[in-house]
């Protein structure tokens, strides 16, 4: 177990009284600052996580390292990440293994690739490929913040739909607005009974990549779903389930890739609806 003290360098997560969190990096001789005043990094560093800290006004803050959550959720950035919520289903429908060799197309501002990156461990690998260059660096600043150097991942800036380099992997993740478009060149990457996930925003989207299967073949046993997730408050005799909830934000499709190509397409067989 790991009872190290907290070290200049480390990403910190604050809370304070009402569970609003602060992420920063610890920088000796900095300040961090909010309207219950300031706390200087230097009364943080070398505390074990789960102490308290008061700021220069008297407020409690309790101190933590971040949970890959708590990152992504707290994380600078311009556009949407995929949620937690959508990570831990991602992973687990993905079946994400320490040692899996996986193509990532469409990576956003990271959030995927840090939680890719931990699930396949250094003995994985891990090739993104990013058409926009903004996001590209985006990413790559992200998991070196966060994660540090990873030399089981590249990235790549490319058009993954003009082909994927990588042949016999594992597994596919997309996360672009198309991913129909790319069904051809996945096929050529993917191994027999290995695993596309795609994450789209849409059930249109959805429609179109089930289209794709039936158009390119090669992929069998498709599946859909949506993660709806409700908090609860607890407090004292009052129990109840918050005002708001994070319901729908993309849809989850999982298809395996089959050695005989155009044989029982998703939703041919006898039964399908």
């Amino acid at each position: 177990m790991d009872f190290r003290p907290l070290e200049a360098g480390e990403n910190v997560l604050l809370v304070d009284g009402k569970g609003r969190e602060f992420l920063f990096r610890l920088n000796p001789g900095s300040r961090f600052h909010s309207h219950h005043g300031f706390v200087e990094h230097d009364s943080i560093i070398g505390l074990q996580e789960g102490m308290r800290v008061r700021s220069s006004g008297g407020h409690p803050f309790l101190v933590l390292r971040p949970t890959l959550a708590q990152v992504i959720m707290n994380m600078p950035r311009k556009a949407q990440v995929i949620y937690p919520k959508d990570l831990g289903i991602i992973l687990i429908w993905a079946d994400i293994f320490p040692g899996a060799r996986v193509v990532e197309v469409g990576v956003g501002y990271g959030a995927l690739t840090m939680a890719l990156l931990r699930a396949i461990g250094p003995e994985g690998m891990l090739v993104s490929y990013e058409i926009r260059e903004d996001f590209h660096k985006a990413a790559r600043k992200t998991v070196e913040t966060y994660l540090g150097k990873c030399p089981q991942w590249t990235i790549k800036l490319a058009d993954a739909s003009l082909g994927i380099e990588e042949r016999g992997v594992d597994r596919v993740t997309m996360d672009v607005p198309d991913p129909w478009r790319f069904l051809p060149v996945v096929k050529e990457a993917l191994r027999p009974g290995g695993i596309l996930l795609c994450f789209t925003a849409n059930a249109l989207q959805v429609k179109s990549l089930y289209d794709g299967f039936q158009e390119v073949g090669g992929f069998e046993k498709a599946e859909t779903v949506e993660n709806l997730v409700r908090p609860w408050h607890v407090k004292g005799l009052s129990v109840r389930p918050v005002h708001r909830m994070t319901a729908h934000t993309g849809f989850i499709t999982v298809a395996r890739r089959t050695a005989d190509e155009r044989e029982n397409p998703p939703g041919s067989g006898e039964d399908s609806e």
